[in-house]
């Protein structure tokens, strides 16, 4: 960390980083007596005990969880869990309680805060509108989102097209300016500037 750090480094990026928490904890106690003055990002699925992320708290400055799956079943079929939607909105709201709305420097550098990354699918099947909807009225309408277009067919579905028809292809454009749609519709307004144009 400390090496990373003196490379110019603006964050610690610890991803999916459950399993490993207490060994963080301790790294981290020893990076700051060393010097460590950047943030400590928590890169996750969401799909995280709510004592991993107790256990963070005060430590993690900047926590970025996806919130990738709203419908229970739509979870269980290519998740392998029912329970992702549960878990992910108690996660990202403990999370949000923890270090709040996402804040920068003066050079647009994360200080601290959530960002929300969502994932959109084909078909809409990931159910963006509600997710967008839960982020706005039960975590914040100040919630920096990250609305990707990046999935493509791999994996699984690469390997058995036929066990996944639905989503063996890419997303369309008309998909992902719905997605934003639903964020801006939701009252959501942060977004990568990259998507700036969709405002």
């Amino acid at each position: 960390m400390i090496r990373l750090q003196d490379m110019g480094c603006h964050n610690i990026n610890f991803v999916t980083p459950e399993h490993v928490v207490p060994q963080i904890l301790e790294a981290v106690y020893y990076a700051i007596e060393m010097g460590l003055k950047i943030p400590i990002v928590y890169n996750t699925s969401a799909y995280d005990s709510e004592e991993s992320i107790e256990l963070m708290d005060g430590i993690v400055d900047i926590y970025m969880p996806d919130f990738k799956i709203w419908d229970p079943d739509i979870s269980w079929k290519y998740l392998g869990v029912r329970d992702y939607p549960e878990v992910a909105k108690k996660i990202i709201k403990k999370m949000w309680q923890q270090v709040g709305d996402l804040k920068f420097d003066e050079n647009g550098i994360a200080l601290r805060g959530l960002l929300v990354r969502h994932l959109v699918m084909p078909g809409n099947i990931a159910g963006t509108e509600k997710i967008m909807q839960f982020i706005a009225k039960e975590v914040s309408v100040h919630t920096y989102v990250n609305i990707m277009d990046q999935y493509y067919p791999a994996g699984l579905v690469a390997m058995k097209p036929k066990n996944y028809p639905e989503i063996y292809r890419r997303i369309t454009s008309e998909e992902y300016d719905y997605a934003v749609r639903c964020a801006i519709e939701a009252g959501l307004y942060r977004f990568d500037i990259r998507w700036l144009r969709y405002i």
